[in-house]
Formats: C-alpha cells, structure tokens, sequence
C-alpha cells in the first residue's frame, strides 16, 4: 500500500518547483543582419586599401604620430564627458545591487522605551492597572522577512537592472569611442590648417618678391604701372586670408584643451609647431561584418536595452500573482528594565503573510501592455541602429578611397602649377611674357596647393570616421 505525502509536503513541493521558474518571456539575443564581406568601395585601386584583417583597437597608433597617441591617452584620462559616463556606469551598478538585494531576507534589531497610559474604556491595558495610571514599555526585538519569489518577478527585476546597468556599460565605451576619435579629428584639422597657414606664409613670400621685381623693373622702365599694381593686389589678397586661418588654428588647439580638460591656449606651446598631417597605413583592418555587432558600443547598448525591456515584460507578468512574505520577530518585552533579561520576558511571531491583487482598475493590465510596446520599439531600435552602423561603415570606405584618389590627383596638380609658376617667372624675367601669366600661375600654385593640403587632411578624417564606424578603441 502507498502511502500519501501530507497536503503540507505536497504543497512545499509544488512551491518549489513553480521557484524554478520565471514569468514573462525568455531573452534571446537578436541576430545582427550584416553582409558576409565588406564592399569594395571603388573600382579604381587608392594607395591605402581596407583589408579584412583583425582590428587594432589601439587604431590611432596606425597614424604613426608620437604627439596624436599621447593627447588620445590624455583624453581618454582627463575628458570630463568620459568621467560624467562613468559615474553613470556606477550609478547603474550601485542601482543593480539595491535590486538584487530584493531578493535576499531583510532582517533588523531594535530597541524602545515608552512611557504612556491606556484608556480604561478602551483595549486591554498590559501593565494590568486598567488605565488608572501611567506605565513604562521596555521593548528589544530582532525581526526578519523574505518575500518568496515563486513566480521569478524579483528575478526579472534583477534582470532588468543588470541590463540597464550593461547598457550604462556600453554607453561609457560609446563615449570614450566618441572622444578618442574627436581628439583624432581634432588634431589632423590642426595640422591640416597649420600646413594651410605655411601655404599661405610661402606663397606670401613669393608674392612680395614678385612685388619687389615688378617694382624695380618698373624704376627701370621695363614693367608698368598697372604691372606693380597688380602684383601688389595680390599680395595683400593673399595676406589677408592669414588672420582667418590663425584664427582656425588657435580654435583648434583650444578644442583639444577642451577635450583634454584643460585651460584655453594650454596646448599652444606644445603645438606651435608645423607637423605633418598624420596619414594612415597601407593595409587598413577592418575586421569582418560578423564581429560589428561585438565592436560596436552602440549596437551592444541596444541589445542591452531590448533584454531590459523583455526582463521589464516578466515584472509586469508578476505583478499579476500573489505575492507571500515569511516575516518574524523575537525579543523581550517588560515593563520594567531590570526585567527584561528575565525567562518570561520573551516574545515572538512569525508566519507568511499572502497579498492577492483582486482589483486595481486596469492599472496592471495597462502596465503590462506599456512594457510589451516597449520592448517592441527596443527590438526596431535595435535593428535600426545595425542598419545605421552598416550605412556608416559602407559610407566610410568610399570615402576613405574617395578621398585618397583626389588626393593623388591634386598632388599632380600642385606639382604641375609649380613648375608653370616658375616657368612664367622665368619668362617675365626675361621679358618674354606678360606680368599677367606670373599671377595667374600664383594664384593656381595657391590654390592647387590649398586643395592638396586639404585633401590630405581629408584622407587621415575618412579614416578616423571609418575606425569610429568600425567601433574600435574603447577596450
């Protein structure tokens, strides 16, 4: 004969097995959709090609400039918008352990005195006088309670601050990512209006000592009025473009004092001189489509947003279950002190404790339908924000190759219009031409060499933008 488990056991037993179980759906981590390659960006071969190679997270190394890798190290140290995001980060974490703290028993001491009388028309009176006169309470107790967690609400709660707390993570890496590579962008625009500023300075002097050649020729007689006039137009044009671009150059510099959290014209001294603009390398990593989504700050915080919103679905679930909390106390009453540590001092309570939401006028059903649109609009943000990156990848590689072209083709330019400047100098030295000739060759020396610079400087900023897109640098 069987013998039959006590109701008790029974429902011990069934309580514990619906323990092991969560309300509300299961996270699964969205498939990123990518392509399998990358792209080419351009049927004609640029002198730096991208390569499917791993990617350096230390990217900025990649320019080979000793002053660039220090000011980023700075940045990323000092940068008051990468502090402000970490103390976000210890916020969240500091937010998660309150929430996983929810799920532990809360236990507490106390003590009290109290001096007071009851009615004699009202409840029993404990000190036995029937109201007729006042009494003193001494009281010490310890008390504990521990909501049972049958349906996995708490659980989900957890799992919903854990996520909120990775995507403060992701969000601080997004951060440092977004500095590194504004300092990047920052210092190649210096070195890009500096060089414009020695362009500027060079063709300056070449102007003035057309000028001064003009002038004695016209004292000798060879060359005109209008032949000094011209020359001299020219040079105060070109003198006058110099303020606006040392203007730029101090902004600059006052930028990545910003970024590094420093004092205007901190940097001017460490920068006052002329560097080359940092180019990139010949092979260029950039890692396959498939890890993007691992990279990429952004695409992991949505993901990170999407499980707080499923976790979030699970909360609302369980609001619609009872919720039973064990509590209990043990301590020692008297009424007076020196009783207190006697045998018949003690008292004690303890039982579950059972809420059941019968009524709550739609509140729990709204609440529930909230949590569901929500983590719909996580999952459409989140394919969004892969599509995006995808867009920014593709979008930085055909610039990066786009840009280098034009860069080798104005580096043709700028040589050429050299060699026709000093060939119409020549020329007009000897009489043989026009002064005309002489300032139309300057004027495309200037701004063929104005277009290189820039170009160049536009070359090294396609590559910062495509190692951003890429999601390199915030390890």
């Amino acid at each position: 004969m069987k013998r039959r488990l006590p109701s008790r056991a029974l429902l011990l037993i069934t309580l514990l097995g619906l323990g092991g179980c969560a309300v509300g759906p299961e996270f699964v981590a969205p498939q990123a959709q990518l392509p399998a390659q990358w792209r080419a960006s351009t049927a004609t071969p640029a002198p730096s090609a991208p390569v499917q190679d791993a990617l350096n997270a230390s990217w900025w190394d990649s320019f080979g400039d000793p002053t660039l890798t220090a000011l980023i190290a700075e940045a990323g140290a000092a940068n008051v918008d990468i502090r402000i995001a970490y103390e976000h980060l210890r916020q969240s974490r500091a937010a998660l352990g309150i929430t996983e703290a929810g799920a532990l028993p809360r236990a507490g001491a106390g003590a009290s005195y109290q001096r007071g009388q009851n009615s004699e028309a009202g409840l029993a009176d404990p000190s036995g006088r029937n109201g007729r006169s006042s009494f003193n309470l001494w009281q010490t107790s310890v008390d504990a309670s521990w909501e049972l967690d049958l349906w996995g609400r708490v659980r989900r709660e957890v799992e919903q601050s854990g996520a909120q707390s990775q995507a403060a993570l992701e969000a601080q890496r997004g951060v440092v990512l977004s500095i590194r590579a504004e300092t990047a962008r920052n210092y190649i625009l210096l070195r890009g209006a500096q060089n414009q500023l020695a362009v500027l300075n060079k063709t300056l002097d070449n102007a003035n000592r057309n000028l001064a050649l003009t002038r004695l020729r016209q004292r000798e007689g060879v060359a005109t009025e209008l032949d000094a006039s011209q020359a001299d137009a020219q040079a105060a044009a070109i003198e006058a473009a110099v303020p606006s671009v040392t203007l730029r150059v101090d902004q600059l510099m006052n930028a990545l004092a910003l970024l590094l959290d420093q004092p205007p014209h901190a940097l001017h001294e460490r920068l006052a001189v002329v560097a080359p603009i940092p180019g990139g390398p010949v092979r260029v990593p950039v890692g396959m489509p498939s890890e993007l989504a691992e990279r990429r700050p952004d695409i992991r915080r949505a993901q990170a947003t999407l499980h707080a919103a499923v976790a979030a679905i699970g909360v609302a679930e369980g609001d619609f279950y009872p919720r039973i909390t064990l509590s209990g106390n043990l301590g020692l009453q008297a009424l007076q002190l020196r009783d207190l540590d006697t045998d018949n001092a003690g008292i004690f309570g303890m039982g579950p404790a059972l809420r059941i939401p019968l009524f709550e006028g739609g509140r729990l059903r709204g609440r529930l339908r909230l949590r569901e649109s929500q983590a719909q609009e996580a999952a459409l943000l989140f394919q969004k924000t892969v599509l995006a990156a995808w867009h920014e990848v593709d979008n930085a590689m055909t610039a990066y190759q786009s840009q280098q072209l034009a860069h080798a083709s104005l580096e043709r330019a700028s040589a050429s219009a050299r060699r026709a400047l000093v060939n119409a100098q020549r020329q007009y030295a000897a009489g043989a031409s026009d002064f005309v000739n002489v300032l139309s060759a300057q004027n495309a020396v200037l701004t063929s060499d104005q277009a290189r610079v820039s170009t160049q400087a536009a070359v090294s900023l396609a590559l910062v933008d495509l190692y951003r897109s890429l999601g390199g640098g915030w390890q």
